[in-house]
């Protein structure tokens, strides 16, 4: 075989990834829906933050976990079966697992801030040791602790900034897609095929729930799919390396595929500092909350807020092709506009 047509068939393998993830949530999704609500697992509009008026069913997040680990799994077995592999692709989704299902039951039983904080730094700081003992972190610092520290802050992190985000129907759903279709594309090109594979079942797991979650929501994945994810998409982006010149290039690119979820973060965070509330406290202070009460309706204002990951995507897939001078240029251009937007997002309406 060719080079031209083992490449081909490569990519297509990509494709039949995705593809099955997309296929097994959106079949999954519309069941657990009737469970939930057969049980009564409903998201109230019981307080000021939600932005819903109708009960929306929870548990989207269970077919979101289980189309993305039964995906996975049966695609290892398929393709290239080893006790390697196998510890290689469970090593990413068994932290996953055990933070989706504190978050299913955060979603049943409503747990305090702390608890989930816990459970988080604890699956941070084993995933941190086990990429710092096995070597597989994307751009290690050379010391020890500075790595540990960076890749606990980062799952932590990246863990609530994607739960903060599933504030509005289709919001998180939709970034995580965008980025994980990013990912793929970057991992493949960098030949970093694991990084790839996971990222194009998320890909299609989260465009597949997203028929069912896009406005006006049907079903919400809850804390049990967004922590799924939040760790997931985490994970990949801390193994993930760019090809990038210099290292602090190659941290932005990995800031620019999550810009939107940690930007919509540091605005809820900050704004939440300055008028002296708890950051753990719910309100309607997101980018998606903001838009809408510049104007925008629900559905344009969550398009907006795609369009926007997109862009970031976009030059974080493009940084690598460039050279040492225009990667240094176009990244500190992404993260001025970064901070342009922060700087217009706090200062527009909180409440």
């Amino acid at each position: 075989m060719g080079v031209d047509q083992a490449v081909k068939v490569f990519i297509w393998q990509y494709f039949l990834l995705g593809g099955s993830s997309f296929l097994a949530v959106g079949v999954l999704t519309p069941y657990f829906r009737r469970f939930a609500i057969s049980r009564e697992y409903y998201d109230l509009p019981n307080s000021s933050h939600k932005s819903h008026v109708e009960p929306v069913p929870y548990l989207g997040g269970l077919a979101i976990i289980i189309g993305t680990i039964a995906v996975s799994y049966a695609a290892l077995f398929a393709i290239e079966f080893s006790a390697k592999n196998f510890g290689l692709e469970s090593s990413v989704l068994a932290p996953a697992l055990l933070l989706g299902l504190v978050g299913l039951w955060d979603d049943l039983k409503n747990l305090r801030p702390m608890p989930r904080l816990i459970v988080q730094s604890t699956v941070g700081m084993f995933i941190a040791i086990l990429l710092i003992v096995t070597n597989t972190m994307g751009v290690p610092t050379g010391i020890t602790w500075l790595d540990g520290l960076i890749t606990l802050v980062w799952i932590v992190g990246i863990c609530n900034s994607i739960n903060f985000f599933d504030n509005v129907d289709g919001g998180a759903a939709g970034t995580v897609a965008i980025s994980g279709l990013a990912l793929t594309y970057l991992g493949y090109q960098g030949g970093q095929y694991f990084v790839a594979a996971l990222s194009a079942v998320v890909a299609g797991s989260t465009i597949g729930f997203l028929l069912w979650n896009k406005s006006p929501a049907r079903i919400y994945m809850g804390d049990a799919g967004a922590l799924f994810l939040g760790v997931l998409i985490a994970t990949l982006t801390i193994r993930f390396h760019p090809h990038t010149h210099t290292k602090w290039t190659s941290f932005s690119t990995k800031i620019l595929l999550l810009a939107v979820p940690i930007l919509d973060t540091s605005v809820a965070v900050c704004s939440r500092l300055l008028r002296k509330i708890s950051p753990f406290q719910g309100g309607r202070d997101h980018l998606s909350h903001r838009l809408m009460r510049l104007g925008l309706s629900r559905p344009v204002a969550v398009m907006a807020l795609w369009a926007l990951t997109a862009v970031f995507a976009i030059i974080a897939m493009v940084v690598p092709s460039l050279s040492s001078t225009a990667q240094q240029i176009v990244v500190l251009g992404a993260l001025a506009l970064g901070a342009l937007l922060f700087i217009g997002f706090i200062r527009s309406a909180s409440e």
